[in-house]
């Protein structure tokens, strides 16, 4: 900041708290944790306040360690790795590990509320100052030596209570938005129940006089399954053809290749030709490497231009066009009827899957095919409108996200809240509690504490 508002000053945050950080008692003695210390990681710096943790330890921990108790009030902020620059106030006295610096503020200079909300504001020059090593990381002496702006006393309380009240607005916002995905799932996962039960195109039937759905198998529907190739480990290679797996086939017919995918050489599709499959071909997953089954028994259509080979647990599937068509049993795949059918009939612990027999005798309603347009055609209307506001809605957050930060950055540029020409100047400030902190005698020590 080259021009300061009236009334501030610069200087660094080892001049307005009194900094340390953690450790981590050894794991190998057993009387250092379970004990009644709460003992803060950095990855538990979520919340504004933290009173409560996943560990605890004792006070031989804190003896027999680099740990140390810092008091509530004081804030805490993560130098390492993907946390870098989170930040909290301690709720209670607690200990960190040594992820964490923790700053207790300097009483008469300024207050926990605000200098949590000043780290917050310093994040990404935090992350920025981490860049450079295989992990970003900042120091204790970084933090300490960082310059920030600092108001007059009475300005600081006037910022930190007008950040609250507007910070406040912005997490009713956030949660109401991050509500909204939650509600579109729903939305979609109705969309299908009532279109295969029949609702969704029930006036429309009756209108055109079109019989009614019959109770079918999905052995009614599909003449042919072909089963995937089961390549080893070492039989995949850096180049060749695509090679699909099991968990490729996400919700709603998508059908996505991971950042990273495998691929196996021609020899080996030589001898697997029969498990090649060409663009738009119809796939079902009867393998799910996940407890809760959510892609288990799911069917998809490949998309791509070039041929792709499908392993084991994936089927490709031939529909029987008089009976139904393709798109009408992807949306019956993704309907709660038919998900209800895949948790319940599922087998297996660590991998759980469906045995062919099984898919084939799940129970589906079997509408005339030109009512099975009809409902795929309404289905795709209702999920493009669901799409369209999912995107406005990560359009909506991502403007949230964003609010935050430039609330807290017009805050520490002095515009947030008015000046007063009466407030004790921040530079007088520092002076003045510098002197006093110079004459205080030194406090005697005695438990392990930062000060």
């Amino acid at each position: 900041m080259s021009e300061l508002p009236s009334g501030w000053a610069r200087t660094s945050l080892g001049e307005i708290a009194t900094w340390g950080s953690g450790g981590t008692p050894s794991r190998s003695e057993p009387n250092f944790y379970g004990g009644s210390i709460p003992w803060i990681k950095s990855g538990e710096l979520n919340a504004r306040y933290v009173k409560s943790t996943e560990e605890n330890i004792t006070e031989a921990a804190v003896s027999g360690s680099s740990a140390k108790i810092f008091p509530a009030g004081s804030v805490a902020i993560a130098m390492y790795g993907a946390t870098i620059g989170k930040t909290a106030i301690l709720g209670v006295d607690a200990a960190t590990n040594q992820a964490c610096a923790v700053g207790a503020p300097i009483e008469g200079l300024t207050s926990s509320e605000f200098l949590y909300r000043l780290l917050q504001n310093e994040k990404d020059a935090f992350i920025e100052k981490g860049k450079g090593g295989a992990q970003p990381n900042i120091s204790q002496a970084v933090i300490k030596a960082h310059e920030v702006s600092l108001p007059p006393l009475a300005e600081q309380t006037r910022i930190a209570q007008k950040l609250d009240e507007l910070l406040a607005q912005v997490d009713t916002l956030k949660a109401r938005i991050d509500g909204i995905p939650a509600l579109l799932k729903r939305f979609r996962q109705s969309v299908l129940a009532a279109a295969v039960s029949g609702r969704l195109t029930e006036e429309w039937r009756h209108h055109l006089g079109i019989p009614n759905p019959t109770d079918g198998k999905l052995s009614d529907c599909i003449e042919a399954m072909i089963g995937g190739a089961s390549p080893k480990t070492t039989d995949y290679s850096a180049a060749g053809m695509l090679a699909l797996n099991k968990g490729d086939i996400k919700e709603y017919g998508r059908v996505e290749i991971k950042q990273n995918p495998k691929y196996v050489p021609f020899e080996f599709v030589e001898i697997n030709s029969k498990k090649v499959i060409l663009d738009r071909t119809v796939l079902v997953t009867l393998r799910d490497l996940s407890q809760k089954a959510d892609f288990l028994g799911l069917i998809g259509r490949y998309r791509g231009e070039q041929p792709a080979l499908i392993t084991q647990g994936m089927y490709g599937l031939k529909v029987n066009p008089r009976v139904a068509i393709e798109d009408y049993l992807i949306a019956f795949s993704n309907s709660p009827q038919y998900r209800t059918q895949v948790k319940r009939e599922k087998v297996g612990a660590t991998q759980v899957h469906l045995r062919n027999g099984q898919f084939l005798d799940f129970a589906v309603p079997i509408f005339v095919i030109e009512e099975q347009t009809e409902i795929v055609r309404r289905v795709e209307q209702l999920f493009a409108f669901a799409d369209q506001l999912e995107a406005k809605v990560a359009s909506a957050k991502s403007r949230i996200d964003h609010l935050t930060q430039s609330i807290l950055a017009k805050a520490f540029r002095g515009e947030l809240v008015p000046q007063d020409p009466n407030d004790e100047p921040a530079s007088v400030l520092l002076e003045r509690i510098k002197a006093q902190r110079a004459a205080a005698p030194k406090a005697k020590r005695g438990r392990k504490a930062s000060a």
